[in-house]
């Protein structure tokens, strides 16, 4: 059984040859649909149903039940319920007769099918609309074949075609002619004012199993003869595996097997209670690595990277040291992030069956093409032996972009020949993870009659430094002095992408100075901003990634929506506005004092994104932000010793709690430019708005994250913060 919207599982049919959409990016191939008859339900049992033979995204059953392969990886950022209705809409049906299915990975029919950089909708947008708009040209091209007149004479609604004589078909009643048509080149797509599912608050469509609890997430697969394995990996970054002890592990019920792979350990038992059981049961010995490193060596190695001349240029304007020199005032300050885990609800795991025939891979991955090919090239067989299939995911953030956890599965059942579930405990998630890198910012201006005219920013970080683009964010191009350079330490400990790499903490740390500059030059600041933004206007430079206009007009928006500048009484505003991932982004805080310490009550959040596909899941994406952004600055705080991780479970480390969090306010700028991201743009500039609110209730300017270290000892008189 399966409820609307909602088909789990994938069919075995195989797809049909398809034909690549002039300038689209995906694949698409017609022999398309059975029926679509108007005034008939769905019904809930679609394994009843006859559908005819599909194409990559769309297939129509006999009764009108349309159902649309969603391609992309689905980790709660929506795409699952917004890349269908993309297609629904230019198709022109229903979305009441539309069911969603996950698609696998198959590289023949999609492209991208990866969840990262808030970039699905973005790249996916014209080929979708593409993807419907040609079906159903090509159905209408059929029903005036049968008519005898031309296809402009005809449109289409809900899935019903119509002449100028009143005449109608069904798209069912055509779809055998319209496969054997040629395929348009030229396709119609609808105005942004027609639209009739697109800008619709359309619910999630896994929302009834999610509260539900049915199977839809990796740790809920299942297969017959699986075996669950929990891996014993080293204690500390640089460790490896010298011996290891399996009696005690083998001694317990239900364990079937031990084995070693690398520098790790898995026990494979019929469950995974009894897989943990067994781990718990191994002994080990490790090698001592040559450096276990501590956070307190990071700090000081970043510090010395900051203070050194071993940088790598990324990005320069005119002549910062010049602009220095000849300054009357200089402001330079330095902020500090530590590492952080990314905590996915679901913690890491998948499922692989090696056999000589095939892998089969199935579970919770963003990279689904990429890890299908590092599996492949790891056991030496050709990529087209591997299915991989995707299951939603409880959470990414960027840990499942590396598929670390999937190559243990496909080598383990490789070694085992047996079907294998690899499961992660919260434990093994954090202590064995891909972190966000610490990192530090020092950054430097100057001013001259009044007037900004050098900006140096230098970042010194663990492993990786920020990706090519960030440099062509707003400051750039707004200075004729602007300079950014970034130095990297290389570190044991693992490090990756973190939600909205880089920005996350470099949108604080530039939002927080920009406010400590307006007040060293004596000038509002967010007309500092918004004078700043002016200078880019009309630039020829292609380099600058933001749009000065949208980013003036999300800013003018958030000061008009929140009040800005007159809140109540012993309410305190900071603001901040960001861009990234093709964004643009503005958000006011307002924080109270209660028992001398700062709390967020509110925050005022203003969006450039282009055109809104689900008005609903782009409030959750916007909220979500918000709250991660806000509670990853004032609570994240993740450190190492010797080589390990302080906490490896909630009981140690911090996140935002219910009653911590704001009451946020979402408001979208209305346009009909194309969509950009969502899941990451609005967390960035979250830290620097509340950090901007936070100095002006408590006159403490902040530098380091987290926040609650350096809140901790302070205490604010009441009398000192009313009026």
């Amino acid at each position: 059984m399966a409820t609307k919207n909602n088909i789990q599982g994938f069919s075995r049919r195989e797809f049909m040859k398809t034909t690549s959409l002039a300038g689209g990016g995906l694949l698409i191939g017609f022999n398309l649909f059975e029926a679509c008859k108007p005034g008939v339900e769905p019904p809930v049992d679609l394994a009843s149903l006859n559908y005819n033979e599909f194409n990559a995204f769309i297939e129509i059953a006999d009764n009108g039940a349309v159902t649309i392969f969603s391609p992309n990886p689905e980790i709660g950022q929506g795409v699952k319920t917004s890349m269908p209705m993309i297609i629904a809409e230019e198709l022109d049906v229903a979305w009441k007769d539309v069911y969603v299915r996950q698609a696998p990975l198959n590289t023949e029919h999609y492209t991208r099918q990866v969840a990262g950089g808030s970039q699905s909708i973005r790249h996916g947008w014209d080929a979708l609309r593409q993807t419907g708009a040609t079906a159903r040209q090509m159905l209408v091209n059929a029903a005036a074949a049968r008519w005898g007149v031309s296809s402009s004479e005809c449109t289409t609604s809900e899935g019903i075609i119509t002449n100028a004589n009143g005449e109608t078909l069904a798209y069912g009643e055509v779809v055998r002619e319209a496969a054997g048509l040629d395929i348009p080149e030229d396709v119609r797509l609808k105005s942004v004012s027609d639209y009739s599912i697109i800008g619709q608050e359309i619910g999630n469509v896994d929302i009834d199993e999610i509260i539900t609890g049915k199977p839809l997430y990796g740790l809920d697969y299942r297969k017959e003869g699986m075996l669950v394995a929990c891996v014993l990996r080293p204690p500390a970054f640089g460790q490896k595996l010298i011996s290891f002890g399996e009696s005690g592990a083998r001694a317990i019920p239900g364990v079937v097997d031990v084995i070693r792979f690398g520098d790790k350990v898995a026990v494979l038992a019929r469950d995974t209670w009894t897989a943990m059981k067994g781990k718990k049961a191994l002994t080990a010995e490790w090698s001592a690595a040559e450096s276990l490193e501590s956070s307190s060596d990071h700090d000081r190695i970043l510090t010395g990277l900051l203070d050194g001349n071993s940088f790598e240029t990324l990005r320069e304007d005119g002549n910062v040291a010049r602009a220095f020199v000849e300054a009357d005032q200089l402001l330079q300050r330095t902020y500090e992030s530590p590492f952080l885990p990314h905590n996915c609800m679901e913690p890491m795991n998948f499922y692989a069956d090696v056999t000589p025939e095939r892998i089969h891979l199935v579970g919770p991955i963003q990279t689904p093409e990429g890890t299908a090919k590092r599996i492949a090239e790891m056991l030496g067989r050709d990529f087209s032996d591997v299915r991989l299939e995707m299951t939603r995911q409880g959470g990414g953030f960027g840990r499942r972009l590396y598929g670390d956890f999937a190559l243990e599965a496909a080598e383990i059942s490789n070694l085992a020949k047996k079907p294998v579930q690899v499961v992660f405990s919260r434990e093994d998630d954090m202590a064995d993870g891909i972190y966000r890198p610490a990192i530090k910012y020092r950054i430097k201006a100057s001013v001259k009659d009044g007037k900004l005219t050098g900006y140096h920013l230098k970042e010194a970080s663990i492993n990786s430094n920020m990706y090519g683009l960030i440099p062509n964010f707003f400051p750039a191009g707004a200075l004729e002095n602007y300079k950014v350079d970034v130095a990297k330490f290389d570190s044991d400990i693992t490090t990756g992408a973190w939600r909205a790499p880089y920005t996350n903490f470099l949108a604080f740390a530039e939002q927080s100075f920009f406010d400590e500059l307006a007040d060293l030059m004596g000038v509002d600041r967010v007309q500092l901003r918004l004078d700043l933004l002016e200078n880019v206007k009309g630039t020829t430079d292609e380099r600058i990634q933001y749009s000065p206009e949208r980013m003036q007009k999300v800013i003018r928006t958030a000061v008009e929506k929140s009040g800005w500048g007159s809140p109540e009484e012993g309410v305190y505003q900071g603001f901040a506005a960001y861009y990234c991932h093709n964004s643009h982004v503005a958000e006011v805080a307002e924080v109270v004092v209660e028992n001398g310490q700062p709390v967020v009550k509110r925050v005022v959040c203003v969006v450039d994104c282009g055109i809104v596909v689900n008005p609903l899941g782009a409030r959750n994406q916007v909220e979500g932000g918000v709250i991660d952004g806000i509670g990853h600055a004032m609570y994240g705080d993740f450190a190492f010793s010797e080589g390990a991780p302080k906490a490896q479970n909630f009981d140690k480390y911090r996140l935002i709690r219910m009653k911590e969090v704001p009451r946020v306010e979402t408001y979208f700028i209305r346009n009909e430019e194309s969509p950009t991201g969502l899941g990451e743009p609005t967390l960035p500039p979250a830290g620097g708005a509340l950090a901007n609110a936070i100095h002006a209730a408590t006159g403490k300017r902040l530098y380091n994250q987290p926040f609650s270290k350096e809140l901790a000892e302070l205490e604010i008189p009441k009398k000192e913060i009313i009026g």
